[in-house]
């Protein structure tokens, strides 16, 4: 039989109120009446209806969590961090797959239908708009991996793509890689952008080392790969930095498949270090974000943000590490003139 409030009240000889006001965050109700109330819930295996307190304090607990790439393994990662972390706090994630759609009136609207308390939006993708239209329709908002900029219109959490793309760059010149190559997702993406963009300004100096740039069509390894076959019909870079794990996994598979090796021939570098990345037949240098803390984050930002709706945008970006495993090669050859100094 379900226990009711009633059941709880009558074994804790309160009135009904006064076991509402125990299970109520705020309400007023002596120590000596909650220690009755609390003991009762524990002998009846009693647990308020949530639905039903969210119709007395008006915040429901719930949290929309919009994802758009969920063919992506680190989006699991991501999801069960999330996940745990928010139920951690009494909070409940309401998980909403935007399926690589970009316009925010659909998610906008359910999640109005279950009256969220916040939204955080975890995409690399996504511009700043995206989030920012919530925080117009006045709901508390946080954009995970999201874009810096010099005044955000909402809070971000990630990490600096710009610096990454740079980190990348002068470990493949230290390794004495003379033509470079950056293999990005989208161009659109702002992800994307933002580490050609460091990756590019830090070889202006090296003016004894080629460049080019290319793009797959999505943060994929169906896309990674076809962008890596067509590179090899025109004469490949001697290494590439893939934007993405998944990248350099799909380039990874085009090189071998067409008779190649990495790192003997190519040399490759990605960014995420997801769990494949570590695995022995693959082994790729890599680009660590530090997600856990990314998502920590975000989830005290958009708890902060319900509690005080005023709070100004904030940044908070983490530290990334280069990941040095069997993808690139390990001696410097060639020439050392555009070395960077250590």
């Amino acid at each position: 039989m379900v226990v009711t409030l009633k059941d709880v009240a009558q074994r804790a000889g309160v009135s009904r109120s006064a076991v509402s006001r125990t299970f109520t965050e705020g309400a007023s109700v002596s120590a000596r009446t909650r220690a009755k109330v609390e003991q009762a819930a524990r002998d009846l295996g009693y647990a308020p209806n949530a639905l039903a307190s969210s119709l007395t304090t008006g915040r429901t607990k719930l949290i929309g969590l919009i994802v758009n790439n969920f063919h992506n393994p680190l989006i699991l990662e991501v999801f069960d961090l999330f996940t745990r972390g928010l139920q951690d706090r009494g909070l409940r994630p309401l998980l909403v797959n935007l399926s690589d759609a970009t316009d925010p009136a659909t998610s906008l609207r359910m999640l109005r239908q279950y009256s969220v308390d916040g939204v955080i939006v975890a995409s690399s993708t996504l511009p700043a708009s995206f989030a920012a239209s919530f925080r117009d329709a006045g709901i508390p908002v946080v954009h995970a991996f999201g874009r810096a900029t010099q005044a955000p219109k909402v809070h971000v959490t990630g990490i600096d793509n710009i610096a990454c793309g740079r980190m990348a760059a002068e470990t493949l010149v230290a390794r004495g890689y003379t033509r470079l190559g950056f293999l990005g997702g989208p161009e659109s993406a702002t992800s994307t952008q933002d580490r050609a963009t460091g990756f590019l300004d830090a070889l202006r100096a090296h003016t004894a080392i080629t460049v080019t740039t290319s793009y797959a069509s999505a943060y994929t390894y169906d896309a990674g790969r076809a962008e890596m076959a067509r590179l090899l019909m025109h004469g490949p870079a001697d290494a590439y930095f893939c934007g993405d794990d998944l990248l350099a996994v799909g380039a990874l598979s085009a090189i071998q498949e067409a008779g190649l090796s990495v790192p003997g021939d190519i040399g490759l570098i990605g960014l995420n270090d997801m769990e494949m990345a570590r695995w022995q037949i693959i082994g790729l240098t890599t680009i660590r974000q530090p997600v856990a803390q990314i998502i920590d984050a975000a989830i005290d930002l958009v708890v902060a943000t319900i509690d005080q709706p005023d709070l100004p945008p904030e940044i908070r970006l983490f530290h990334c590490e280069m990941i040095s495993r069997q993808s690139l090669r390990h001696s410097i050859s060639g020439p050392t003139a555009d070395r960077p100094k250590a």
